[in-house]
């Protein structure tokens, strides 16, 4: 009763559930973008491709060229997937993994520094992209990609929607 004699409150309070394919469309996209040129750089520029491969060398990965190529295909391909919107989740999966290997192998060792005290580790943890960018992957696991993406229009064609 109260809110409806006050939207705006209603609004600041709840949101607006109208608007929520805008933050889901930027974030996916936007995601989509970034990966997509990470990859693409790592893919076909040799200089960064040579880079990639010793990091993966230097930490010990197994097989640094063909991991080095894996993790720039799914960066450059699930980059453009998220992009469209086709196959958002499964992709959003993938680049979590791979956000979660970088974290526990380079950043975590070679960016927070050592001998500090907890709160100050997690601030430098907090403050790491791919912590962000896994943040982001989990809520558009959680929300879907949206209506303006591939997902959503082969869902409504096999007459599967997402309506609360």
């Amino acid at each position: 009763m109260f809110t409806q004699s006050f939207p705006l409150i209603k609004r600041l309070l709840v949101g607006d559930r109208s608007w929520e394919w805008l933050p889901i469309l930027v974030a996916r996209v936007s995601l989509g973008l970034f990966f997509s040129v990470s990859g693409y750089n790592k893919l076909f520029m040799p200089e960064r491709h040579a880079d990639l491969i010793n990091l993966m060398s230097e930490i010990g990965m197994p097989f640094p060229e063909f991991m080095a190529l894996f993790l720039a295909g799914v960066e450059f391909f699930g980059g453009l997937l998220l992009i469209v919107g086709l196959l958002s989740t499964l992709v959003a999966i993938a680049l979590t993994i791979a956000m979660i290997v970088a974290i526990a192998t380079v950043e975590v060792e070679h960016v927070i520094p050592k001998g500090i005290g907890p709160l100050d580790w997690m601030s430098w943890f907090l403050y790491l992209p791919q912590v962000l960018y896994i943040i982001l992957f989990l809520w558009l696991m959680a929300t879907g990609p949206g209506r303006y993406s591939l997902d959503y229009i082969i869902a409504n064609k096999l007459g599967i929607n997402n309506k609360n």
